[in-house]
């Protein structure tokens, strides 16, 4: 209701409005040749309305329409008991499993490379470049480098689509983290040594705190593709259960509906881990006294 009375809202429903108007009528363009083509071998007479009821219903549209995805979405979850193969809350678990398992892998190892390259200028100048590097290599041209080099050694399973998810998160935490841990002025860090402080008192009484906004920054884009990763770790697996597995299971029997709805399911758990890392950082901040 603060946001209405502020008039925030309802810009966004507008763009919501224009992009659902859109969305259905790709749909109807898109849609539309195949079922011209059914009304031409069947000889059958129609109208415009027939043609846009038929192009928003079809089995397998191009273009699915938006109330499509929704009941599907609706039949894979609550019509469909969470242990059934065919619910989306079964494969959100296990693509969420390799998610937070690959985020605390990424974050922990973006922190110790942070840490390392603040305090060593060696470490800084001979790593961050291949830190920065590590990331123009394409990830679905890795990843199944990933899963046969794993496999080979007897890992399979959670920790091949976790190292890819890790493989992603860990560089925006790194590159936050070095910039948190630089934050403090140079003043603070002058009284710091007129205080002899050792280098260990600086960074936790100084660089720590400094850099926990960055930090928590950094793991909101960290935990989005962190999702990526573990999605498309399960592409080249064949994956027989994950969000990527619907994905690829909807593209080899042409359902893209089902296609549609994965996504979906996708990007509505992107968005629920982002608002959780964003409530630990407001609880972090305050219990800081750096936020209100």
């Amino acid at each position: 209701m603060t946001r209405f009375r502020e008039g925030r809202t309802v810009p966004v429903l507008t763009v919501l409005a224009a992009l659902v108007v859109l969305w259905y009528g790709f749909a109807i363009y898109l849609n539309a040749a195949w079922q011209l083509d059914l009304y031409a071998k069947a000889k059958t007479d129609w109208t415009v309305s027939d043609l846009v009821a038929d192009t928003l219903s079809q089995d397998r549209p191009v273009l699915p329409a938006a109330h499509q995805v929704f009941v599907e979405i609706w039949n894979t979850t609550v019509e469909k008991p969470i242990t059934s193969k065919r619910s989306l809350f079964y494969h959100g678990w296990i693509t969420l499993s390799a998610t937070l398992l690959g985020f605390a892998i990424g974050t922990g190892l973006g922190v110790t490379l942070a840490v390392f390259i603040i305090h060593n200028r060696a470490v800084d100048r001979s790593l961050m470049p291949w830190v920065v590097a590590s990331q123009t290599i394409p990830i679905l041209a890795i990843a199944p480098m990933i899963i046969v080099v794993l496999n080979a050694v007897g890992l399979s399973g959670l920790l091949p689509k976790a190292l890819i998810s890790a493989y992603l998160s860990f560089f925006p935490v790194v590159v936050g983290m070095v910039t948190g841990l630089r934050s403090p002025e140079t003043q603070l860090l002058d009284l710091m040594r007129t205080y002899n402080a050792s280098a260990w008192q600086t960074f936790w009484k100084l660089r720590w705190p400094s850099s926990v906004p960055y930090l928590f920054t950094s793991m909101k884009v960290a935990v989005a593709i962190s999702l990526v990763g573990a999605i498309v770790g399960e592409l080249p697996t064949g994956a027989v259960a994950g969000l990527g597995a619907r994905l690829l299971a909807g593209s080899y029997y042409g359902q893209t509906i089902q296609i549609w709805s994965a996504l979906f399911a996708a990007a509505a758990l992107a968005a629920v881990l982002v608002i959780l890392v964003g409530i630990a950082n407001r609880l972090v901040l305050k219990r800081m006294g750096m936020a209100q």
